[in-house]
């Protein structure tokens, strides 16, 4: 388990025990994890729980996801988990946000159950994870030129970044200040403003529109060119896994 760093609060190792079920793990997403945190955002932890049996096998079962927002010591806490069934069948379709959730640093809680989740993520990529990054900065795009806002921008250059990365290396990557060679020169100068304010106007730039196409050209061209493979491999270990999980909480 990853220590988590000084600037994010104390007690968020405290947080996963006080869940309704057995957190398998916990990480923090979101701004935080993808390298450009506000003085003023909010703390995104997103993981996976386990259902009792009784609360799968019978009449009344229980929550596929779990989702709670709430204030402490003037930070906002936004939590999500899905049932380990649920996140696994994520995981296997081509869902970059659960992949980039399981293999966070930023980590809260941890399990041997986590642990042998991040083993089986490589065989859970596949070149059209490409479309997942596409869909995530189209839909970017279009917020930041109804907002003008820095951040549906940032998201955009981070995406784009992340999953050209992907597509070339086979490495999942979500952190942009680590992927700047991927973007404009101007990219640490928005990453310097966006950590004045969460919800800040986008400083006047010459170009965006068009480096933003040149960088979904690149994502494209490299989804074409990726070794990754058609289709995911992991599909029976993660099956054995979820066996195993479910019976342990049985025992």
């Amino acid at each position: 388990m990853n220590g988590l760093p000084s600037w994010l609060p104390s007690w968020l190792p405290e947080i996963p025990g006080e869940q309704p079920y057995p957190v398998v793990f916990a990480t923090v997403s979101g701004a935080h994890l993808y390298g450009f945190p506000s003085v003023d955002s909010d703390v995104d932890l997103r993981g996976t729980h386990v259902l009792p049996v009784a609360e799968v096998v019978g009449l009344r079962t229980g929550p596929q996801t779990l989702d709670r927002t709430w204030t402490r010591d003037g930070v906002e806490v936004d939590l999500v988990t899905h049932d380990l069934v649920k996140f696994c069948r994520l995981l296997l379709n081509r869902n970059g946000y659960v992949l980039e959730q399981l293999l966070s640093p930023l980590v809260v809680a941890s399990s041997p159950v986590h642990d042998e989740l991040v083993s089986l993520a490589p065989g859970c990529l596949t070149r059209h994870h490409a479309h997942h990054y596409l869909g995530f900065a189209r839909t970017q795009w279009r917020l930041f030129g109804r907002t003008g806002e820095l951040k549906p921008l940032l998201y955009t250059f981070r995406v784009l970044a992340t999953g050209t990365h992907l597509m070339r290396t086979g490495e999942l990557e979500a952190d942009l200040t680590r992927l700047m060679a991927y973007g404009p020169p101007y990219l640490p100068e928005l990453v310097a403003a966006k950590r004045e304010a969460e919800h800040g106007a986008a400083p006047a730039l010459d170009g965006v529109a068009a480096d933003v196409e040149r960088m979904t050209a690149a994502l494209e061209a490299a989804r074409e060119s990726s070794a990754l493979p058609e289709r995911a491999t992991a599909g029976d270990a993660l099956h054995d896994l979820v066996v195993r999980a479910r019976l342990a909480a049985l025992a």
